[in-house]
């Protein structure tokens, strides 16, 4: 018999399919709506003790805060028309920072602060500070009657001064011969002498970037200034930095050098006049690498005109080095495990950078690809990730 074509469903059993069909799309629609606002509610949970701090081309809004001391969370959103920073700062020294944070986005910051009146930041250098007062818990009373014995800190600490003051003198060094090239009208010579005198600062950074005015006359990028490379405010490495590699002229650059030989060398004074309390030891650290990982090494904007960040993230973690070095000891007995981790993070980090070295030092920035800036971020985060377990395994954890 010749083949027989199936019977055409009947109109209601079509119409049933049809029906079920569109109750099965409900269902799924529904079940993702549910998980995304679960999602959401739960966002909101967690930064639901976010404070929010808006910046405004010319102020912030808050610009006056008060917190409970312990762990807060700040969500700076950034509403001007260029990439700002914002700071917490104690007297002249940085608590916490975000820097680079691009225009319509937003950051958060984390800070772990103790009772006290403190100042803060607004994006711009001129723009006007705030004030942030941190009230005492009955959690920051008890952190501060259980702080541990400091007596085996002091060969460390003492040891990191006596770095402080060695990479202070190479510096001043570093900046007066940078100095005598642009005095001299060498142009060639200056550029060349440029990247190993910011290298010198970069060994010195995460002590130095405590200090936040100094720091901000030696380093600040244009960014920070209202007329930006045209602006009387803009000085320091960077200054020089645009003059020697983007305008390729020395004229009137002879005053900016002697005041960064006159700044270099009063950091050098500071650094050895401030206290170093030994949790901050390896936060300094921990801030520099945070810093290379969330912003430095995927925009290249540092050294922007001289496309010389590598010498700087190497210089950044020859210091890293140098405190694992000298909190070794009391890792070991306390904190043996730990160890194998944070020299692992340190070794793929070194072998990274040393894979970009050339005869003359490292290789030009711009010619270093996206995704290989992309392993520099992510190793740099996983190394201060592995540094950020040293002051709990001390007993310097705060609050």
């Amino acid at each position: 018999m010749p083949n027989q074509a199936p019977p055409p469903v009947s109109a209601p059993r079509a119409l049933r399919w049809a029906v079920a069909g569109s109750i099965v799309v409900m269902i799924a629609a529904g079940g993702l709506f549910y998980y995304a606002s679960q999602m959401a509610a739960a966002k909101r949970q967690t930064n639901h003790n976010e404070v929010l701090i808006t910046i405004h081309p010319h102020s912030c809004e808050p610009n006056a805060l008060t917190v409970p001391a312990g762990r807060a969370s700040f969500r700076i959103v950034n509403r001007s028309d260029r990439a700002v920073e914002w700071e917490i700062l104690d007297g002249v020294l940085v608590v916490e920072e975000r820097e680079n944070i691009a225009p319509g986005l937003s950051q958060v910051i984390n800070a772990n602060l103790m009772p006290g009146d403190y100042a803060i930041t607004c994006g711009l250098l001129s723009n006007p500070r705030g004030t942030l007062h941190v009230t005492p818990t009955a959690a920051s009373d008890a952190a501060s009657k259980a702080k541990p014995s400091l007596v085996a800190f002091v060969g460390p600490l003492s040891e990191f001064r006596v770095y402080l003051s060695s990479q202070g003198t190479a510096l001043i060094k570093a900046v007066t011969a940078l100095e005598q090239a642009i005095e001299a009208g060498d142009l060639a010579q200056a550029q060349a002498l440029y990247a190993p005198a910011r290298a010198a600062y970069q060994r010195l950074a995460p002590a130095s970037q405590r200090l936040a005015e100094l720091d901000n006359a030696i380093n600040a990028r244009a960014d920070y200034f209202e007329k930006r490379e045209q602006d009387p405010g803009f000085t320091g490495f960077h200054r020089i930095e645009y003059a020697l590699f983007q305008q390729r002229n020395l004229d009137g650059l002879a005053p900016v050098a002697q005041r960064l030989i006159a700044d270099v060398t009063t950091l050098k004074q500071q650094l050895l006049a401030q206290s170093l309390p030994p949790e901050q030891l390896v936060s300094i650290v921990i801030r520099t690498l945070n810093s290379l990982a969330d912003v430095r090494a995927s925009s290249g904007e540092e050294e922007r005109y001289s496309h010389t960040d590598l010498n700087g993230f190497a210089a950044n973690l020859e210091v890293t080095h140098k405190v694992v070095d000298l909190l070794r000891p009391l890792l070991t007995k306390s904190a043996a495990d730990l160890l194998p981790k944070i020299d692992s993070a340190l070794a793929a980090l070194d072998a990274d950078l040393n894979g970009m070295k050339t005869k003359d030092g490292y290789a030009s920035y711009d010619s270093v690809s996206a995704e290989q800036r992309k392993q520099i971020a992510d190793k740099a985060k996983v190394l201060a990730d592995a540094l950020d377990g040293i002051d709990p395994a001390l007993g310097l954890s705060g609050l």
